[in-house]
């Protein structure tokens, strides 16, 4: 339409990126899947060539991401499972975990409650795999406050 693409078709770009879907005035948007050139996959939904919505993102090493997209990032709610078992399930803004989110290590020890920056930050139980508990107030990933 008007010389872009529009409709369902792929397409494979110069750099090998390889992406097969839904196409609006030129601009990936849709339901869509993309090949990025490291071998990461994307199946979901994009918005002006992002990836904006619901999907699924799996890397090379095999770790898995399953939740909403805004502009590109992580944003809203998913979940990251990692090779060795790691699982965070909660909150994501721009690519990281933050807000209320639960993350429990290969090792079976688990921390549930708030996180900004990838860290926990503001209240949050861990709970060790040995059973001792740890609960208060978090800052960049440590214990400042118990209670």
């Amino acid at each position: 339409r008007n010389g872009n693409f529009h409709g369902q078709g792929s397409l494979t770009f110069d750099n090998g990126e390889k992406y097969e879907g839904q196409f609006v005035n030129g601009n990936r948007d849709g339901q869509g899947t993309v090949i990025f050139i490291d071998g990461t996959k994307y199946i979901g939904q994009f918005k002006d060539n992002n990836r904006n919505g619901q999907g699924t993102t799996t890397f090379p090493n095999g770790n898995k991401y399953i939740g909403q997209y805004k502009n590109g990032k992580e944003n809203g709610q998913g979940t990251v499972i990692f090779i060795d078992g790691t699982k965070y399930v909660g909150q994501w803004k721009d690519g990281e975990y933050h807000g209320q989110g639960t993350l429990t290590d290969f090792e079976g020890n688990k921390y549930e409650g708030e996180w900004k920056n990838d860290l926990p930050n503001g209240q949050g139980t861990y709970i060790y795999s040995n059973g001792k508990i740890d609960k208060g107030v978090w800052k960049n990933g440590n214990l400042v406050e118990e209670n």
